[in-house]
């Protein structure tokens, strides 16, 4: 999440950070790093998103990128096909695919004693951390290797941060910093996605 910090937040945006902004996101990345680590590990790709889903002559799917899997987080790869950075999901869609995902986990005897609700926390916090990475992976390819139209995925990126820190009191302090010293150095609106139910 130092890649958010360094490329997306000092880099990009050129954002002076102050003790108060380190602290608040030094307690964020913590929060979310610890939800991570307490997940069930299963393998995961770590880059399952739509760009990485081809479809073959037979109509069969095919799956590429996978060179980097490792066990990680049981929501990762959920999180990452569901918010995907470039495919925008109705909402009530990607809540119900949650749900059913946690059901076929739960009958294969993944679950153990993870509820509903704590599940659909680690999807969205998990979602919160790939993005928040991601924001600084999509600025650090523009700026360090001249792949600029990286910067036209950020805003639905940044989307999601605000989105999912706006629903957890525990993520409100941070929720609130963006509102005060990020969005406003923005120089675009974000996009209208639907809001999560």
């Amino acid at each position: 999440m130092a890649l958010f910090r360094d490329w997306f937040l000092i880099e990009h945006l050129k954002l002076e950070l102050n003790p108060q902004d380190e602290r608040i996101l030094r307690q964020t990345f913590e929060l979310l790093r610890e939800s991570a680590l307490g997940q069930i590990q299963v393998p995961v790709h770590r880059d399952y998103h739509s760009r990485n889903i081809m479809m073959l002559d037979d109509e069969s799917l095919g799956i590429i990128d996978f060179q980097d899997a490792v066990l990680g987080p049981i929501t990762y790869d959920l999180v990452s096909l569901l918010r995907d950075c470039y495919v925008a999901w109705p909402a009530v869609n990607v809540e119900a695919w949650v749900k059913e995902y946690y059901a076929l986990a739960r009958k294969a005897g993944l679950m153990g004693a993870i509820s509903e609700m704590q599940f659909m926390l680690w999807f969205d916090w998990m979602g919160l951390q790939r993005h928040i990475k991601v924001a600084g992976i999509f600025s650090r390819l523009s700026i360090r290797d001249g792949k600029s139209a990286y910067l036209d995925d950020i805003p639905m990126t940044l989307n999601y941060i605000v989105q999912v820190s706006a629903q957890y009191d525990g993520l409100s302090e941070f929720h609130s910093w963006l509102q005060q010293r990020v969005l406003p150095l923005l120089n675009y609106d974000l996009p209208a996605l639907e809001a999560e139910s």
